[in-house]
């Protein structure tokens, strides 16, 4: 079951984020390793440039789903990033919407907890559709499950499978624009 966000419970989880940001900042400050304050500055930079990109898309329930995994999926860490900074037609967000759904709790049933676990996902807008990469590593230990996901027909949208082993995956997701 989905969990029913309130604006408190964003915002709590959001300064969280940000104090845990600042006291690495800080304790670097204070170990005198300013190259490595600023690395993560610059990171802070670049994650906050593709919230926007990602913002801009104008799917709000897709991009709710990413900007919220992280607090929801603690089994793997997601990061994500939108290439280019352009205008989108409209698509079938919600079918888009409920497999990245599924694809994150079947990643939480079968990858292994409290490893390594990394998820990216790139968003390309092409002219005729959106092109989303899955790339997957860390420890698979029920493969036959994700395996069953991935071979699952979800109508309108094109998945291809690049590779899958227990340790990654890469996906390809495409999702026409719809006609309006």
């Amino acid at each position: 079951m989905e969990k029913d966000w309130d604006i408190v419970e964003v915002l709590r989880h959001a300064r969280h984020d940000w104090l845990n940001r600042l006291q690495l900042i800080k304790g670097n400050l204070d170990l005198n390793r300013i190259d490595r304050a600023k690395a993560v500055i610059d990171e802070i930079i670049i994650e906050a440039q593709h919230e926007s990109k990602l913002s801009n898309l104008k799917m709000p329930l897709f991009a709710s789903l990413l900007l919220k995994s992280n607090w929801e999926n603690p089994s793997f860490k997601l990061e994500y990033e939108v290439l280019h900074d352009t205008k989108v037609d409209p698509i079938n967000e919600d079918l888009l919407t409920k497999w990245t759904s599924h694809l994150f709790s079947c990643l939480n049933e079968t990858i292994e907890a409290f490893q390594e676990n990394h998820l990216s996902v790139t968003i390309d807008p092409e002219s005729k559709g959106i092109r989303f990469f899955f790339d997957f590593s860390g420890i698979i230990i029920k493969s036959e499950v994700m395996n069953e996901f991935l071979s699952e027909p979800f109508s309108l949208l094109d998945i291809v499978v690049k590779d899958f082993t227990e340790r990654e995956f890469a996906l390809e997701v495409y999702i026409p624009y719809q006609k309006i």
